[in-house]
């Protein structure tokens, strides 16, 4: 188990992703998947950019991870992110079976992994993942705060 200095490290990495989707004007949302201590896929948002409601930053972490492996399944993997997951994207960690998600803020409007519904620790699906939540919960909310107040500025 990953102690809070690793967390931190890992979501730093996140946040600096975050920070790209941001220099490119989308939502500030950054995410990596880590296997054995070595980031294996990351992303961050990029909807607008690709003209796809697919292309969050968990979604494309995960995608390029599986193909990192070569499977479809990241069994052993963490996946870090500064905004808790949303409905797909907590669908996809459920089903590409990540064991452990790490999440910066929560999501008032649509987080999926315990502040509006709970997907990836529900009794009901076939794997559950363990959540962590809040880690550099106040540097992950600022970049989203500060994103919208500058666009709402404009």
């Amino acid at each position: 188990m990953p102690d809070d200095s690793t967390d931190n490290h890992w979501m730093d990495h996140a946040l600096a992703l975050a920070k790209q989707a941001a220099a490119i004007g989308e939502v500030p949302v950054g995410a990596v998947v880590v296997l054995d201590d070595r980031a294996i896929g990351e992303g961050f948002n990029r909807r607008e950019v690709d003209k796809s409601p697919s292309a969050h930053a968990e979604f494309l972490a995960i995608q390029s991870a599986c193909a990192a492996i070569g499977d479809w399944r990241l069994e052993r993997a963490t996946l870090y992110v500064t905004l808790e997951p949303c409905a797909m994207c907590a669908g996809l960690i459920v089903n590409a079976r990540v064991p452990r998600v790490v999440f910066g803020a929560s999501d008032p409007k649509g987080g999926c992994a315990g502040t509006l519904y709970n997907l990836l620790d529900d009794s009901r699906l076939n794997h559950r993942c363990e959540i962590v939540r809040g880690v550099r919960q106040a540097e992950c909310a600022e970049l989203l705060t500060g994103f919208f107040r500058s666009l709402r500025a404009k």
